[in-house]
C-alpha cells in the first residue's frame, strides 16, 4: 500500500479501523452509498483527515470534511437524481500526528474519532464541516475502545448525535 499519509489511503485505513471497532465483517463495496454496515444494521460513513500530508508543507493541514452528501447508484436505475445523506451515523476520523517522525497511522491513540448522527448533519445544511462545527455537533472525541458504543448511541438518537433525544 502507498504512503498512509495520502488522503485516499488514509481514508481506507480509517474505514478499516472503524469497521474493526464496530465489529463489521463485510467487505468494503466501492461506490456504495455508505462505507460500513454494522452487525446491528447501522449504515456508517467514515470521513478522514490528517494534519500531515505526503508532500512538503509550510504549515499543518486544516481539518475539514467535504462531500457530506452523495448520489446513490443502483444497477436497475443508475445514479440518483439528488445527492443526499446516505448513512445513519458519520464517523470523522482525524489522524492527529503533527510531526512526520512521530507519525504512526496504526497507533489508535494518534486518532480522534468524532461520531455524529445523520439528523445533526442535516440540521446544518452544510456541504462541508470543519473541526469547530464538528466539536459543536458531537460530544467531543471518542476513544477507539468506545467507538462502537458511540456509533450505537448516535444511531439511537442519544448524546453523541449532536442533538440529544432526536430520532432518525
Amino acid at each position: 500500500m502507498s504512503d498512509l499519509r495520502m488522503n485516499n489511503v488514509r481514508g481506507y485505513l480509517a474505514e478499516f479501523l472503524v469497521a474493526k471497532a464496530v465489529g463489521a465483517t463485510g467487505s468494503r463495496i466501492e461506490w456504495d452509498a455508505y462505507d460500513i454496515f454494522t452487525p446491528e444494521g447501522i449504515r456508517v460513513e467514515v470521513k478522514s483527515a490528517g494534519y500531515l500530508q505526503t508532500w512538503a508543507q509550510r504549515r499543518l493541514s486544516r481539518i475539514s470534511f467535504g462531500s457530506m452528501k452523495g448520489r446513490t447508484w443502483a444497477p436497475e436505475t443508475g445514479e440518483s437524481a439528488e445527492a443526499t445523506l446516505n448513512a445513519d451515523v458519520y464517523v470523522f476520523a482525524i489522524q492527529t500526528a503533527t510531526c512526520h517522525d512521530a507519525y504512526d497511522p496504526l497507533d489508535v491513540d494518534q486518532w480522534q474519532f468524532y461520531v455524529v448522527g445523520r439528523a445533526a448533519i442535516e440540521t446544518t445544511g452544510y456541504s462541508s464541516i470543519g473541526l469547530p462545527i464538528l466539536r459543536i455537533l458531537s460530544d467531543g472525541p471518542v476513544e477507539y475502545a468506545d467507538l462502537a458504543d458511540a456509533v450505537r448511541a448516535a444511531r439511537a438518537g442519544h448524546p453523541g448525535d449532536g442533538i440529544a433525544g432526536a430520532s432518525h
